[in-house]
């Protein structure tokens, strides 16, 4: 496995190239399963999780191919046909997205058999909305050896409320409806801006969608779905990382390819924090810290509030606040586990349930430590940027799962920072 060495202590300078949206990205392959045409999706970020997807695709008897552009890879997809129906294990394991085909798979197909999903190990996620919600249109559903076994005779049309807000839950039945009969209504929706990317993308292949990005979705049904060309959402969460580093480590950057709409309730919270953000244009942020962090409280929520995915980023800066600061989370109840390695570095955060006090500003120096999850490498690497001396991170295949070559993206800005590999 690689690892990342880091030389901390170094200020960053010049611009940023933001990636397309992993998490808009997949959903959108998915979405490529309801057609036989050809779908194609631009912007899509060189990470892991895009290969991983492309494997089950792979696996499906899917075509698709990938062309390196100037910004992001092109992918196109054509399911003209299915020659197997099996999501397996060894790739749902790695990456819960990958429920993601089973609506898709159900509505055209009539039948699926996924595995139970994996992924970051951040908490109970289950999924069990996704089956109520096909079940309500129609689907025969039964779970055995860990795998779950659909069929339908043509799906129908239903009302269904999402007891809790679930984004794979909202994508996954928005996907379904397309091609069910009748209409859908779908109500405590997400409304992640990759969830009106999806809905985007699916009115392009010729669905009838209202409402994506309000609570309630409506879904008219239609016979059949065409191929689309398709350019996906700049990652708001990468954005939102290099918003931190400039922070985190007293520095100018400016991010580019961005959309800043996605990003209100970061810039307002990093502003209250004492960075100065600005909007050059429409597509660039402007980023600087010249004084003091100032500590500022934060609690995770769905979109449009603060996101969870910035939570271990955050935290990271708040090592180096002025004062004392309390993260709650509220999505995740095992989202804190990069807390212990931050300590390693000498930060100072004691937690307790779903709640963590974070005690700055506290020098953080260079050690061995070990990434959990996605979001909690980001936050290791921020902490090793700050950090005097050597910082060597493990297990960096968590962020190279939704990170486009990060290290590079970094080095460009004066950071040092390296790749070792096993080899």
């Amino acid at each position: 496995m690689d690892r990342f060495l880091i030389e901390g202590g170094v200020r960053l300078a010049g611009r940023v190239d933001i990636s397309g949206a992993k998490n808009a990205a997949l959903p959108a392959m998915a979405a490529a399963l309801l057609t036989e045409q050809r779908v194609v999706l631009r912007n899509v970020p060189r990470v892991r999780d895009i290969g991983t997807l492309r494997s089950l695709m792979e696996e499906l008897g899917v075509d698709s191919s990938v062309v390196h552009e100037e910004h992001g890879n092109r992918v196109e997809i054509e399911a003209r046909r299915l020659l197997n129906p099996l999501a397996p294990y060894e790739l749902v394991k790695q990456m819960r997205a990958s429920v993601l085909v089973l609506g898709p798979l159900l509505a055209r197909f009539g039948h699926a058999r996924v595995s139970l999903p994996g992924g970051c190990a951040i908490g109970a996620r289950p999924i069990n909305l996704h089956i109520r919600g096909l079940e309500r249109m129609g689907a025969r559903i039964t779970i055995d050896h860990g795998y779950i076994n659909a069929r339908a005779d043509g799906l129908k049309g239903t009302s269904f409320y999402f007891d809790t807000i679930s984004v794979t839950g909202t994508e996954n039945l928005m996907m379904a409806a397309t091609l069910a009969q009748g209409e859908t209504v779908l109500e405590n929706c997400a409304r992640e801006p990759e969830v009106v990317d999806l809905a985007n993308l699916l009115i392009e292949m010729g669905a009838r969608i209202t409402g994506a990005g309000t609570p309630t979705i409506s879904i008219h049904g239609v016979g059949s779905l065409h191929g689309a060309d398709h350019v996906v959402i700049p990652d708001r969460i990468e954005a939102g990382t290099f918003l931190v580093a400039a922070g985190i480590t007293k520095s100018h950057l400016v991010l580019e390819r961005v959309e800043p709409a996605h990003l209100t309730a970061v810039i307002a919270k990093l502003s209250e924090a004492g960075l100065s953000i600005r909007e050059l244009s429409p597509t660039e942020l402007e980023v600087h810290r010249d004084g003091a962090l100032r500590p500022a409280d934060v609690t995770t929520h769905e979109y449009p509030g603060f996101p969870t995915d910035m939570q271990a980023q955050y935290m990271a800066l708040m090592t180096q606040a002025e004062g004392s600061s309390v993260i709650t989370e509220t999505i995740f109840e095992n989202r804190f586990l990069h807390a212990l390695e931050l300590a390693r570095m000498g930060a100072d955060i004691t937690v307790n349930g779903r709640r963590a006090v974070v005690r700055g500003r506290t020098p953080l120096s260079g050690a061995n430590v070990q990434a959990s999850d996605l979001r909690a490498s980001a936050s290791l690497v921020l902490a090793g940027l700050a950090a005097e001396g050597e910082t060597i991170i493990d297990r960096v295949y968590h962020i190279d799962r939704g990170y486009e070559r990060i290290e590079e993206k970094l080095t460009k800005v004066g950071a040092r920072i390296k790749r070792i590999s096993e080899s």
